[in-house]
């Protein structure tokens, strides 16, 4: 006969986990070990920001700006430009711009040639918009008698950066910032509407504030390393400015597809004296290439 031992009783369940008590000390202490660990990850699961743009001076240029006297004097011929008219014209100054040719090469290389090729340069030209507390224009195109722009299109490149957007990156933050003109360029459409033609015409933002309506849509390529108080001057110069009524009707006669509105407002903010270049070039450094400036 086999004899039968009793089994022995289960184990008892273990005992439950003690109730999770949150305070604000364990809270803070959990969130700040969360945030030392995602900070000991490495560097290479986090995106790297897009380099700056570069805005190493590689150029310099000079420009001398004066207001001709007799520009309007009702003895002048057809024929007179402005270098017979202002042989007695009063020097407002010079400006020295430095130029960004890493960033814009095309660009820059345009405004040197423009600076320096004879007889087809900025030189003798006027300034032909102000506006008050934003920027000036220069380097409109047409005929030299009226003091405008014949670029030499044998030299100057076909200015590809127009379309980069890599080129549009530098805000018009502050004065003195030089920028090719796109979007408030005003040269004719006869003259933009020929297959060689090279958009030459710039603006030099005047301050004291920014100019973000200029942002994305102008090429800035350089900036003023000397003679702010020129573009102060320049700036100060009264300009034509239309009475609310005849912008009205401009805008009247614009709704209705009226072409001579736009030749009117072409008179809109141009100065009330003739304010010209009346010499430009390229100075020569030994170490021509600075140091980056602030865009």
């Amino acid at each position: 006969m086999i004899k039968s031992f009793p089994t022995a009783p289960p184990p008892p369940p273990p005992p439950p986990p003690p109730p999770l008590h949150l305070t604000r000390r364990s809270f803070l202490l959990s969130t700040a070990t969360a945030a030392a660990t995602s900070l000991s990850l490495p560097a290479a699961s986090l995106p790297l920001p897009p380099p700056p743009p570069d805005t190493t001076i590689t150029d310099r240029v000079f420009m001398d700006f004066s207001i001709c006297p007799n520009y309007f004097r009702p003895d002048r011929a057809i024929s007179d430009d402005l270098a017979s008219l202002c042989a007695d014209s009063v020097p407002l100054g010079r400006l020295v711009l430095g130029l960004y040719g890493r960033l814009v090469p095309l660009t820059v290389a345009n405004f040197k040639s423009m600076c320096t090729a004879p007889g087809s340069s900025y030189r003798n030209t006027l300034v032909n918009k102000i506006l008050p507390g934003q920027y000036f224009l220069a380097g409109r195109q047409g005929r030299r008698d009226k003091g405008e722009v014949r670029p030499p299109l044998s030299e100057l490149a076909r200015n590809t950066e127009t379309v980069d957007s890599r080129a549009f990156l530098l805000r018009h933050s502050r004065a003195g910032l030089v920028s090719l003109s796109l979007s408030e360029n005003d040269d004719d459409d006869n003259i933009k509407m020929d297959p060689e033609y090279r958009n030459v015409e710039f603006l030099i933002t005047t301050g004291p504030g920014p100019c973000p309506q200029l942002d994305s849509k102008n090429i800035v390529f350089g900036t003023v390393l000397e003679g702010l108080d020129v573009v102060t001057a320049i700036a100060s110069i009264p300009t034509y400015k239309p009475a609310e009524r005849i912008r009205q009707l401009n805008a009247l006669a614009e709704f209705f597809g009226d072409d001579r509105a736009q030749n009117a407002r072409a008179m809109w903010n141009k100065p009330l004296k003739t304010v010209y270049i009346s010499d430009c070039g390229e100075l020569k450094v030994a170490k021509p290439t600075l140091t980056p400036t602030l865009p």
